[in-house]
C-alpha cells in the first residue's frame, strides 16, 4: 500500500470518529428528550388528577389493614396504599389523600392549630385541655407526646379532630414555679437550730421512715406552716427541707421544690386562680408518682389565702381558699408530698387551712438573737474572705455594733402607754448578709484607693452595720402603727400611733 493510500486511510477513521462521536452525542440528546417529554407527559397527567385532600391520622382500624383518618370534616376509615411506610402511620401524623382518598403520602405533623394547656392526664393516651377561656376539652395525644406531655403544657390542638399534637415551649407551671433541686442545706442557715429540729422532726422522719410510721398508725403531717418577721430564714428552711430529703431517699434520686410566689397566682378573670392550683397540685402529683420527694412551698401566703369575708381583700378568697382546702384534703393519699407555707401576716390566713389535718405544724421563725446573729455572721464572714484582723473579732464587732442600743421608733399603744424599739429590734439573717457584703465592697473600695490590702475591717463592719440601718428597707412607714410590732416579730396590744424617733 503506497502512503497516498495510508493517508486516505487514517483520514477515514477520524472521519468514523467524529461521526461516532457526534451519533453518541445525538443519542444522549434523544434520550434526555425523551425523559424530559416523559416528565412533561407525567406532569400533564399529574394535572388531571383530581386535587389532594389532608386528614389527620387518628389510629388503625380493627382489622389493622385500614386507617381512621380525621379529613373534610368526619371521621373516615380509608385505604393505605402498598407504598406507604406502615412504621410512619403513628396518632397525630398528616396524611395526603390520592384520588378514591386513598392515604397515599405521610407529612410529618400539623404545624399550625389552637392553643390548649394540659390540666390532667386521662388514663391511655388521653388528656383534659383548656383553652384561654378555661373551657375544657378531652383530646387524644399524637405519639410523640404520649410520654412527655404533663399537666400545665402548651399544647398544639387541632380541636375538630380532637387531637394534641405538639408540645409548645411555653409551661404555665413553670411561669408560677420553679422546680429545683435546691443546694441550701441546713449548715447555711445560722441561729435557727431550734426551727431545724422541729421541721426535721415534722417533715423528714416520715419520709425517712414511712414504715415506723405505718407500725405505730401515725400520719404524717400534710402541711407545715413558718411565720415570722421577714428576712429571717423562712425560705432557706424550706429548701433545706428538700435538699435534705433528696439525700436521704437512698437511692439517689433528687427531691422536687415548687416554689410557689403567692401574688403571682392571682388572676383577675373568674376561676383562673383557681385552676393555676390544680395545675400545681396536678404537677406535684406526676413528680410524686417517680417515688421522689416534693415540697410545695408557697411564699407569701397571705397574700392569696386570707380569711373569707374579712374584707381585707376582695372576694376572690371565697374560692380560692375552698380550692386550696380540697388539695390539701387530697394529698393524703401521696406519701410523698407536703405543703410549706410562708408568712409574715398569719393572722390573716384563713383558720380553716390551719386546723389538724391540713397545715398541722406551726413553726415559727423569730427574729435572731446576739447569740444567733452571731451563729449567722459565721456562715458569711469565713477566714476565705481577705480580712485584717481575725475574722472572730470582726463578728464580735458586728454583733456589738448591731444590738447597741439605739432608740428608732416609739409606740403608742391602745392603753395609753408607751414602748421604745430599738434597731436591733428588726435584725434579721438577711440584714446581716447584707452587712457582709457592704464590709466586702467598703474594703475592695479600700483596696483601689490604695488605702488598705489587708482586707475587710473592724471600721469596715461598723460602718455596714450603720449604713444598713439607715438604708434597711423592711421597715415599715407610719401609715399604719400595726405593722412595726409585727414586723418587729412581736404581739401584743395595739399600737395607736408611731412616731420615729432615730
Amino acid at each position: 500500500m503506497d502512503s497516498s493510500q495510508i493517508t486516505d486511510a487514517a483520514g477515514l477513521r477520524r472521519e468514523l470518529q467524529t461521526l461516532s462521536s457526534r451519533n453518541a452525542k445525538l443519542s444522549q440528546l434523544l434520550k434526555a428528550s425523551r425523559d424530559r417529554l416523559k416528565d412533561l407527559s407525567a406532569q400533564v397527567d399529574a394535572l388531571a388528577e383530581p386535587a389532594s385532600t389532608y386528614g389527620v391520622y387518628l389510629g388503625e382500624s380493627e382489622g389493622g389493614r385500614d386507617a381512621e383518618v380525621y379529613a373534610s370534616g368526619r371521621r373516615m376509615r380509608l385505604k393505605v396504599s402498598p407504598h406507604i411506610d406502615r412504621a410512619q402511620l403513628v396518632p397525630g401524623a398528616l396524611l395526603r389523600l390520592g384520588d378514591g382518598s386513598i392515604v397515599v403520602e405521610t407529612c410529618g405533623f400539623p404545624d399550625t392549630g389552637d392553643l390548649g394547656m394540659l390540666t390532667e392526664r386521662i388514663a391511655g393516651d388521653r388528656a383534659l385541655v383548656a383553652n384561654s377561656t378555661g373551657e375544657e376539652q378531652l383530646v387524644r395525644l399524637a405519639e410523640p407526646l404520649r410520654t412527655t406531655a404533663r399537666a400545665g403544657d402548651t399544647l398544639l390542638v387541632d380541636t375538630k379532630a380532637g387531637m394534641a399534637v405538639e408540645r409548645i415551649p411555653k409551661t404555665e407551671v413553670s411561669q408560677l414555679s420553679l422546680e429545683e433541686v435546691p443546694d441550701v442545706t441546713y449548715a447555711d442557715i445560722g441561729g435557727l437550730d431550734e426551727q431545724i429540729d422541729q421541721i426535721r422532726d415534722a417533715v423528714e422522719l416520715p419520709f425517712s421512715h414511712p414504715d415506723l410510721y405505718r407500725q405505730y398508725q401515725l400520719s404524717p403531717p400534710k402541711g407545715v406552716l413558718l411565720y415570722g418577721p421577714p428576712g429571717c430564714g423562712k425560705t432557706l428552711i424550706a429548701k433545706a427541707v428538700a435538699n435534705s430529703l433528696s439525700a436521704r431517699v437512698g437511692d439517689g434520686s433528687a427531691s422536687y421544690f415548687l416554689n410557689v410566689k403567692g401574688p403571682e397566682l392571682l388572676n383577675k378573670f373568674v376561676g383562673e386562680t383557681e385552676r393555676r392550683i390544680r395545675l400545681i397540685f396536678e404537677r406535684a402529683r406526676e413528680l410524686a408518682g417517680e417515688g421522689r420527694p416534693v415540697i410545695i412551698f408557697f411564699d407569701e401566703m397571705e397574700s392569696i389565702f386570707r380569711t373569707r369575708g374579712s374584707g381585707v381583700s376582695s372576694d376572690m378568697e371565697t374560692t380560692i381558699v375552698p380550692q386550696l382546702l380540697t388539695e390539701l384534703d387530697g394529698v393524703e393519699n401521696l406519701a410523698n408530698v407536703i405543703i410549706i407555707g410562708a408568712t409574715n401576716r398569719e393572722e390573716l390566713i384563713d383558720p380553716a387551712l390551719l386546723r389538724p389535718g391540713r397545715l398541722d405544724v406551726k413553726i415559727r421563725v423569730q427574729r435572731p438573737t446576739s447569740a444567733g446573729a452571731r451563729d449567722i455572721f459565721t456562715r458569711y464572714l469565713t477566714d476565705r474572705v481577705p480580712h485584717a484582723v481575725p475574722v472572730g473579732e470582726l463578728i464580735e464587732a458586728g454583733v456589738e455594733t448591731l444590738f447597741e442600743p439605739r432608740p428608732y421608733v416609739e409606740l403608742t399603744l391602745v392603753d395609753g402607754e408607751t414602748e421604745v424599739l430599738d434597731y436591733s429590734d428588726f435584725v434579721s439573717g438577711a440584714m446581716i448578709a447584707n452587712i457582709v457584703d457592704r464590709a466586702k465592697k467598703l474594703a475592695i473600695k479600700d483596696h483601689l484607693a490604695g488605702v488598705s490590702e489587708a482586707g475587710v475591717t473592724v471600721a469596715h463592719i461598723r460602718e455596714a452595720v450603720a449604713t444598713e440601718q439607715n438604708e434597711s428597707e423592711d421597715l415599715p412607714n407610719t401609715a399604719n402603727p400595726d405593722e412595726w410590732s409585727r414586723i418587729a416579730g412581736r404581739h401584743g396590744k395595739r399600737v395607736l400611733q408611731a412616731r420615729v424617733i432615730g
